[in-house]
């Protein structure tokens, strides 16, 4: 979900920026050191499923994952996901470097929303239906928060111009919806089954 640079107002750009410098703060000074492999795990995943993607409009169509990463890493998802995006502006010009604080707040904020939602769940039930339920919760709010997000930046930024646009972004990712919710339900029950201590999740 790349918005694309060259679109957006000088002053929603730093409007980001300073939201994306905020979130990178709380994320670096909340990261727990001793789950760094896990955090890169998941910057891999989200660096990955941004690569498949497929442009529509002024965006991009593709996996997020951002929910799922969300549960496990909370806040630590600004920086893990800075460093990905950062890597697709730098080997594949996805999105653009004036662009990048808009895109890291669109993709992490729901993540860290997520977090607070269901992190309690997953610690206090460990069944594998709630395991699935929370997974696929995760995913689908994830896809559906970003975009929610990503078409506010749009309406703040060109109102009424943009409307078609933000109609079609949010079209384009209904199969994300689904496919999102399924791999974040397998690879939830799949952790929580080899690594349930990762399931005592932190702030």
């Amino acid at each position: 979900m790349h918005l694309s640079e060259g679109v957006l107002h000088s002053q929603t750009l730093i409007a980001g920026a300073v939201f994306a410098v905020i979130g990178l703060s709380i994320g670096i000074r909340k990261m727990d050191y001793q789950k760094l492999p896990l955090t890169a795990l998941f910057a891999s995943a989200f660096f990955v499923a941004g690569t498949i993607h497929v442009p529509v409009g002024i965006s991009s169509v593709h996996l997020i994952l951002n929910g799922m990463a969300g549960l496990f890493l909370g806040w630590a998802v600004f920086p893990a996901f800075c460093i990905a995006l950062l890597l697709q502006v730098i080997l594949f010009s996805f999105g653009g470097f004036t662009v990048l604080g808009v895109n890291l707040c669109v993709m992490a904020l729901p993540a860290v929303l997520i977090h607070y939602m269901f992190r309690r769940i997953l610690q206090e039930h460990s069944s594998v239906l709630t395991k699935v339920l929370v997974g696929a919760s995760a995913g689908f709010l994830g896809v559906g928060l970003a975009a929610l997000f990503a078409s506010l930046v749009l309406a703040f930024d060109g109102g009424s111009r943009y409307q078609d646009l933000i109609l079609l972004l949010i079209l384009s990712h209904l199969p994300i919806f689904i496919v999102d919710s399924v791999i974040s339900a397998i690879v939830i029950v799949i952790l929580g089954k080899m690594y349930p201590s990762l399931l005592n999740l932190r702030t």
